[in-house]
């Protein structure tokens, strides 16, 4: 079911009264219906039963409710929809809720559509963040946490970024990212308003939408269709699971010094055509390069215009 924007929708059992001396710590998710997000939540939901953990989601088309089916009956989660870039709406969240720590994911994210709708990329990216900031900094929030990414630093493939390598983005949405944590950055260098950004590369798991790499191999497969391999296939990706990210931002939600930029990052390398083959020897079963070959086509890069 869809709702008008800035709707507030409650779960089943969130008519009820907060705890006696209500809950230890408020948190507010942005985006917490989509991938990575909600593992976010069910992680906080289920580990900090005194905290009440706020789900804001739009529901765009790569967010489900049902990827929070585990928790959506607790007293301690509590969903909302709504617009970031809804700066009514955001500004009387913050004036209602008593937020205390924000963790913003929300964004548009698809390197290939931001080619295509660049606007709605710094739209939502840019402008919805500022609006999320501003509304976050006159509340008086305690913790302002901006999930960015590594494809800030751009495409080198044979080059190591830490934390002080120089912003380089190659696409839009990379470079609404970037100029999303300008803005981040700006309020803790003018204001000391307590910031941290998160950049993390490649993430997999349950819940995600299929026009990422790995869910969108294992769906063609599953429907017996060819892994579509764009250009030769020998770039590398380094892929996080889920769980290790969220283990990740635990600690840097913990630890975490404010002003401060954290990767969340691997070692690990693999092509994106050794990460096709290992798939379709799994859900295939092939046993020869022959037959795994079968299950794979390359087409050129389409140009991004």
């Amino acid at each position: 079911m869809s709702y008008p924007s800035g709707t507030v929708v409650l779960s089943a059992r969130h008519d009820s009264a907060e705890p006696p001396g209500g809950f230890r710590k408020r948190f507010l998710v942005t985006g917490g219906a989509g991938f990575i997000a909600s593992h976010m939540i069910i992680s906080l939901v289920e580990n900090l039963s005194d905290c009440l953990v706020m789900n804001l989601d739009k529901l765009d088309y790569c967010a489900s409710l049902k990827n929070l089916d585990a928790i959506s009956s607790k007293p301690n989660y509590k969903f909302l929809q709504g617009d970031i870039c809804d700066s009514h709406f955001i500004k009387q969240l913050f004036e209602t809720e008593n937020i205390d720590v924000v963790l913003h994911f929300a964004a548009q994210t698809h390197v290939d559509l931001s080619f295509l709708d660049s606007c709605k990329f710094a739209y939502v990216n840019i402008y919805g963040t500022h609006i999320l900031l501003n509304a976050a900094y006159e509340a008086g929030v305690e913790k302002f946490i901006y999930i960015s990414t590594d494809e800030v630093y751009g495409g080198s493939l044979d080059q190591e970024f830490d934390e002080t390598s120089p912003k380089q983005p190659t696409n839009p949405y990379a470079s609404s990212k970037a100029a999303a944590e300008s803005f981040v950055l700006s309020f803790w260098e003018r204001y000391k308003f307590p910031v941290i950004i998160t950049r993390f590369s490649n993430v997999y798991g349950p819940h995600q939408y299929p026009e990422k790499v790995i869910p969108k191999f294992i769906s063609l497969l599953q429907q017996n269709r060819k892994c579509c391999i764009h250009g030769s296939g020998i770039q590398t990706r380094s892929f996080l699971y889920a769980s290790d990210v969220v283990d990740a931002l635990l600690i840097i939600l913990k630890l975490g010094k404010v002003g401060d930029i954290y990767n969340i990052g691997t070692n690990f390398e693999i092509s994106v055509t050794q990460l096709a083959k290992e798939l379709i020897q799994m859900i295939q079963n092939t046993s020869s390069d022959t037959e795994t070959e079968h299950w794979m086509c390359y087409v050129n890069d389409s140009p991004m215009v």
